[in-house]
């Protein structure tokens, strides 16, 4: 941006920051939110700063106010550490409250059900193990299973007690923060060393406790939280703490530093006005708040709900609106997927949000763009959607100079290959080359060929593809069977143990399931439950390639656009003699449709799941279902048999009540898969 550039964007700035001062103030009519505001006020502040001679006293700006680490000892959790299910708005706390009402039911525990809110701090989770009451161990969460042994760091934290005020042997759970204001400091002292800037608080906090010199954790300054008790010795002298409320009042009583605005709330509906008044107050303290940690408040209760797989169902993290900024859109560019279906993308000048750099946000198809009204050059409102996928909100319109260019949706595309053709997907929001063999495509292809969820060739990923193809070792996929040693030690940066150990996960990999192999052909429309469906209804690749669209079509999860996208696959002639050459290389092993009459007991019956099961993943669910002989659907209807319901059902769940289908909750689930006679099925 040259200075001339810098005075327009600044001059535009301001005008615009000014005008929300007007609505916000004057008119209380506020039409961005806060967070959208001083994005803009940042940008300006930096731009002044970077074009000093662009300055002036009636500025805005004038009146602004883990992976373990292998330096560290590796520590293996004596309690798992799980995390929360997320809230984001009021209607997901009355469902997370009807579930827990409707799991308690189902035992002799239920009563009325009060709930503990607890500020969520945004900082790095930490586990303290004490033995007599003596510190012994901190470690940090890692991946829940192992984390890093970081005693010597977390000694030098006061509000970390070294000893008890009990001789206790306790495991504690708790969050380890920097405030705001030694943030501030510390930026500064590494700004005027020269050295890189932490990008917020919690990431300060992180870098710190994995400071190799625990003198430099001491000089940080650095506070704590504890909220949990993990583990906790039986003895006769000791009351175990009945609720939430009674665990945190007794980690104060023997010595833990616990967040004072914890309250108990008697329903959902005071949590919720808790949350209001939270998300209005957190700027206001010294440390970062992203949401509310809701708990059902009796012990009893929390141990007859228990966990899922990867997280609590007694609690629940009831998180802030996400975080939006501005930034501006550079260009926008179409992305070619492996089966030429064609996604707009949004180049960003790179802005931080929710703690991580983003300069790429997907567009979606011509309609949204169309939906967003956004341009290349437009200020828009950018936001983390759940915190993790960057999603443009809206534009800021009045940000706009009149240089700002519409995007054209172009003819032609030179990554669709041949002449560059496109054409609109019949009755969708989406276009696609003409042209199916595309280089581009071809590359998609490969890398969806050797992913997990098909071929699954582990150390053949998205740069080792892109290598064989360069070196014009591979064209197709069954070129990657014909791989010798010699070829891949050619290419650069191969040793000869990676060679070997890619040469054996290729061999490992000639023996692949029906399903598996339908899924990495990159069928259009044909997903895991299309493909396990067609493996069950074939029982081979020979009755799928001469199965009529007639027949397809009666298959349960199968309609007619999926149908014909198979018919029309298996139809094409290079299609044709792709699988002709692959299948000289592997061999399919038993199929799903053979190997479900090994038990009939669930024959003809169709199950749909949702919510998350705590004894097992959702796919060794439907492996369990399909083994028996039964059918996985992914929608509820008539004809389904059973609703299989876990944590966080949603709406199938309700779909199923309506139409009348029995649903089964994870004990039933289980009854059923061990009943050996079907009579009453």
């Amino acid at each position: 941006m040259n200075q001339k550039e810098a005075k327009q964007r600044i001059n535009k700035l301001r005008e615009t920051i000014e005008h929300h001062n007007y609505l916000y103030y004057v008119k209380d009519e506020p039409e961005i939110e806060d967070a959208t505001y001083d994005s803009l006020v940042e940008e300006l502040i930096k731009l002044e700063k970077e074009y000093p001679e662009l300055a002036t006293s009636d500025s805005p700006t004038q009146r602004v106010g883990g992976e373990p680490l292998k330096e560290f000892k590796k520590v293996v959790h004596k309690i798992s550490q799980w995390s929360f299910n997320d809230a984001f708005t009021e209607q997901d706390m009355f469902d997370f409250g009807k579930k827990v009402k409707r799991f308690l039911k189902e035992g002799p525990t239920f009563g009325n059900v009060e709930y503990t809110c607890e500020l969520k701090i945004d900082g790095l989770k930490i586990v303290l193990e004490y033995e007599k009451g003596i510190l012994k161990r901190a470690a940090t969460r890692g991946d829940g299973a192992t984390g890093e042994d970081v005693t010597n760091n977390i000694k030098t934290i006061n509000s970390v007690p070294l000893k008890l005020l009990q001789p206790i042997d306790i495991i504690v759970e708790g969050e380890v923060w920097l405030g705001k204001n030694n943030f501030e400091k510390l930026n500064q002292e590494r700004k005027r060393k020269a050295e890189p800037l932490f990008a917020n608080p919690r990431n300060a906090a992180a870098g710190t406790i994995r400071q190799l010199d625990p003198k430099i954790v001491a000089e940080r300054k650095l506070d704590s939280f504890i909220y949990d008790v993990a583990k906790l010795s039986k003895r006769p002298s000791l009351t175990t703490p009945e609720t939430q409320i009674e665990e945190l009042e007794f980690l104060q009583k023997i010595g833990f530093r616990v967040n004072k605005n914890f309250k108990l709330c008697k329903n959902i509906k005071e949590v919720i006005g808790y949350w209001k008044s939270w998300q209005n107050r957190k700027d206001k303290e010294d440390y970062l708040i992203d949401g509310v940690v809701v708990k059902v408040n009796e012990a009893r209760y929390q141990k007859a709900l228990g966990f899922t797989g990867k997280a609590p169902r007694f609690a629940i993290a009831f998180k802030f609106k996400a975080e939006q900024v501005t930034t501006v859109v550079e260009d926008i560019i179409l992305q070619v997927g492996r089966t030429g279906v064609l996604t707009p993308v949004a180049h960003l000048r790179p802005v931080l949000v929710a703690g991580s750099t983003v300069s790429r946000a997907t567009l979606h198809n011509e309609d949204e763009i169309k939906r967003l009204d956004v341009r290349i050059g437009d200020t828009v409102i950018l936001q983390k959607a759940g915190d993790v996928i960057p999603d443009i909100v809206s534009v800021v319109k009045e940000m706009r100079t009149g240089k700002e260019k519409i995007f054209i949706w172009p003819k032609l595309v030179p990554d669709c290959g041949g002449e560059g053709e496109i054409e609109r997907i019949g009755g969708q929001a989406a276009w696609r080359c003409k042209d199916k063999n595309s280089f581009v495509q071809k590359k998609r292809k490969l890398y969806h060929f050797v992913s997990k969820g098909a071929f699954d060739i582990d150390g053949l990923g998205p740069k080792i593809i892109d290598a064989l193809l360069n070196a014009n070792l591979i064209s197709s996929y069954d070129d990657i069977f014909t791989l010798k040693k010699g070829d891949l030690l050619a290419l650069p940066r191969f040793a000869e143990k990676s060679v070997d150990n890619l040469l054996s996960s290729i061999e490992k990999a000639k023996n692949i399931s029906l399903p598996r192999l339908i899924i990495s052909l990159s069928i259009p429309n044909v997903g895991e439950e299309t493909a396990i469906l067609l493996a069950q209804n074939c029982g081979s690749v020979e009755v799928l390639k001469e199965t009529k669209i007639e027949r397809l079509e009666k298959i349960e999860g199968v309609g007619p656009i999926v149908a014909q996208s198979i018919v029309d696959w298996f139809a094409d002639k290079e299609n044709k003699n792709l699988l002709a050459k692959l299948l000289k290389h592997v061999k399919i092993e038993q199929s799903v449709a053979s190997s479900q009459h090994q038990s009939k007991k669930l024959n003809g019956k169709t199950f749909v799941l949702t919510g998350t099961l705590s004894s097992m993943s959702r796919d060794e669910a439907k492996q369990k279902i399909r083994s028996l002989g039964g059918n996985i659907s992914s929608s509820v209807s008539k004809e389904t048999n059973y609703l299989v319901a876990g944590e966080n059902p949603g709406s199938k769940y309700d779909k199923a009540k309506e139409l009348g289908v029995k649903i089964l909750n994870e004990s039933e689930f289980q009854n059923l898969l061990k009943t050996q006679k079907n009579a009453n099925i």
